[in-house]
């Protein structure tokens, strides 16, 4: 099985940018978020199993997943976001270990945003954790989502802990330089992770 980093990090830590160096270095990077997305594309059985247990109220007219419409539908109700989640977890987990099983580089990348939340760390051999002070990732969130500092506020509590996520890290990079400082801590940790992927 190739040798597997974990990326992840708070809303608006540089987890794309970071992404984006090692496929630059010529690493493989799976993003979950995308795979999630793929999941439940029409024909895919995860949607047929989604329109099964919530009704075909929650397809678009094009027969596409309407995404907000769910969202709204489980945000409220435990039930059916465990029930939705039954149903998307596995399929992702599912091709995420079908796309790591296709590689032939040293070590690829899974970009997990709620890695730690997830359980998810079983699939990696490394946690890299993309931090951020919650000063600037309010800052950079207002900025990139046009959003105020109370949505702000809300969407970063609604994820897991700053210190948790640190807690579940085998490696951290601290984005708060900019993207050069950013890609010399990555090509560093690339070199590193080049040993370890060979057992050195």
């Amino acid at each position: 099985m190739i040798w597997t980093v974990g990326l992840t990090g708070g809303i608006a830590s540089g987890k794309s940018a970071a992404s984006r160096v090692f496929e630059s270095l010529g690493i493989p990077v799976l993003d979950a978020d995308q795979t999630a997305r793929d999941v439940v594309a029409p024909g895919t059985p995860a949607l047929e199993r989604i329109v099964q247990t919530f009704g075909q109220e929650i397809l678009t007219p094009d027969g596409a997943l309407d995404r907000a419409g769910l969202r709204r539908m489980v945000f409220n109700n435990a039930s059916q976001r465990q029930a939705l989640e039954a149903i998307v977890h596995p399929a992702v987990r599912q091709a995420m270990q079908q796309w790591r099983a296709s590689q032939n580089a040293a070590y690829c990348v899974l970009a997990i945003p709620l890695l730690v939340e997830s359980g998810l760390t079983t699939m990696t051999d490394r946690v890299l954790v993309i931090d951020v002070d919650e000063a600037i990732q309010r800052q950079r969130l207002m900025a990139r989502d046009q959003i105020d500092a109370a949505l702000a506020e809300r969407m970063i509590r609604s994820q897991i802990t700053r210190q948790d996520r640190l807690a579940a890290a085998d490696d951290v990079v601290e984005n708060h330089a900019g993207l050069a400082e950013l890609e010399s801590e990555i090509q560093d940790l690339h070199r590193r992770y080049l040993s370890l992927s060979r057992g050195e």
